[in-house]
């Protein structure tokens, strides 16, 4: 039979069980990560767990999206099982509470179930007969090949209750008259998930389990599981709920893909920054803090910090634009965290997306212009706005208009940008001499730097808004800027 779970005083040893059953939803992200803190935190045990026995709704491409979420977390495991080779286990602990008598054969028709209600509030407890069906004519019935579920027989008689400490919520206590004969194995001797969840968590040696407050309820039966095969609970701490705006529990079905991990990898989320969000619902450190590296949550990560009142996640429904899909404190903590990575990080990051949209780009020169907009970007995808000009031959079409300076007019647009160009085909195109030379030129012609500058920003990146002038100069090149200004001096002849 099951050794006792975890000896006191030892490691913890935690699980993360999801069944593939559906992509890997925040929530569920949420709960892998709490657990992996816990663990590392206390020198423990991290094991992923598939709980993969629902045969009909498992399917691969959920089993990928789940790999594909926790691959892009980058939270490694240490061990790793499925239930689904693990059936031995289940039926022999199923059959050995059986044998101690804390269990019985149901041979009732499944559909019969819900035409008798047994408990004083009109709810199903148990079927009247099979509970009491004696033992002779129960072995009779099983052998003559009659189907049957294996059911556990709540201890309903004594007035006992049934309960437990969770870590978040507190003392749990329920009446055991209000338990149902829950099934242990389905007639065709399939396990259950609360057998299965049990009889590994027993089996494994978890010492807590950490998981969503919507198996707060569940969390009785199981107790009755791990006593009846002679093990002592582990410890429980359930998660406060992620809600929608409005309230409602996230789902798919109501809230679409900004429910699921891979949306926020797609968009161009750092991992660590997403892994700090999802710690921020539901948990908070004792100093309030918010931008926080994987190591500083690792650190400071207690079950004491978790809190009981369920946790919003703030998103428009619907969106107006794309970063309006997420909360705004995500997008925030995104863009903290990526103004805090070091250059080579990023511009490895950017590279890809930016390659992947069809750009040639090598990445000596994606190094180059990282530093340029790494303070413009809340997300990596960003890159593809905010520095697109670096990497195109022709700009996209822009308004003309942009090019006459602040109270100038288009002669005074021609002015600075044929004086520019003159000026740049016999500058080095390094900082300062461009600084010098352009601010030069500007008083020479008797216009104020700005006026000067201006035209030769929207020239060179088809816009006002862009990073500081003398520095993409530099890495757009001489050749592509004097084109660009050649190509605007022609626009602005349109204009005048």
């Amino acid at each position: 039979m099951i050794e006792s779970a975890q000896p006191s005083g030892s490691k913890p040893r935690v699980r993360f069980a999801p069944s593939p059953t559906g992509f890997l939803h925040v929530g569920s992200a949420r709960t892998f990560i709490f657990n992996w803190l816990y663990a590392r935190h206390n020198g423990g045990t991290m094991i992923l767990r598939l709980d993969d026995t629902d045969v009909e709704r498992n399917t691969q491409a959920s089993l990928d999206s789940i790999f594909d979420g926790l691959k892009w977390l980058n939270l490694s495991w240490d061990e790793e099982y499925k239930q689904s080779e693990r059936l031995e286990l289940h039926r022999k602990t199923a059959w050995a509470i059986f044998e101690k008598g804390l269990a019985y054969r149901d041979f009732t028709p499944a559909h019969a179930g819900d035409a008798e209600k047994s408990g004083a509030q009109g709810t199903w407890l148990f079927n009247p007969g099979a509970r009491e069906l004696s033992a002779a004519e129960s072995d009779r019935r099983a052998n003559a090949g009659e189907p049957f579920a294996l059911r556990f027989r709540v201890p309903r008689e004594s007035g006992q209750l049934v309960r437990f400490t969770d870590a978040v919520y507190g003392e749990q206590v329920k009446s055991a008259a209000d338990i149902e004969d829950f099934a242990l194995l389905r007639s065709d001797g399939m396990p259950t998930y609360h057998l299965a969840s049990c009889a590994d968590d027993a089996d494994l040696r978890i010492s807590h389990i950490i998981r969503g407050q919507d198996h707060l309820t569940n969390t009785f039966k199981h107790v009755l599981i791990f006593e009846a095969a002679g093990c002592k609970p582990p410890q429980f701490a359930h998660l406060p709920l992620l809600v929608a705006p409005d309230g409602t529990k996230l789902s798919k079905r109501k809230h679409g893909s900004v429910v699921s991990v891979t949306t926020y990898r797609d968009a161009g989320f750092l991992s660590e920054a997403f892994i700090n969000f999802l710690c921020l619902l539901g948990w908070s450190p004792k100093n309030d803090r918010e931008n926080m590296s994987l190591q500083e949550l690792t650190e400071i990560f207690s079950l004491e910090g978790i809190n009981r009142s369920n946790a919003v996640v703030n998103f428009k429904e619907p969106a107006a634009t794309p970063e309006e899909t997420f909360d705004p404190k995500a997008v925030w903590l995104n863009a903290e965290h990526i103004r805090g990575l070091p250059v080579e990080d990023l511009s490895a990051r950017l590279l890809p997306i930016v390659q992947d949209a069809g750009f040639s780009v090598v990445p000596e020169k994606m190094l180059r212009v990282t530093p340029l907009i790494r303070e413009r970007i809340k997300l990596l995808r960003d890159v593809l706005t905010a520095a697109d000009f670096f990497f195109v031959d022709q700009l996209p079409p822009y308004d003309p208009a942009e090019l006459i300076p602040q109270k100038g007019d288009a002669a005074m647009a021609i002015k600075v940008l044929t004086r520019a160009r003159e000026v740049l085909t016999k500058v080095e195109f390094k900082h300062d001499p461009l600084d010098q030379a352009l601010r030069a030129a500007a008083q020479e012609l008797g216009v104020k730097a700005g006026q000067m500058f201006q035209p030769i920003r929207v020239a060179v990146c088809g816009r006002k808004n862009a990073p500081p002038l003398f520095e993409t100069l530099e890495v757009v090149g001489k050749e592509a800027t004097l084109r660009r200004i050649e190509q605007a001096i022609q626009k602005v002849h349109g204009l005048a």
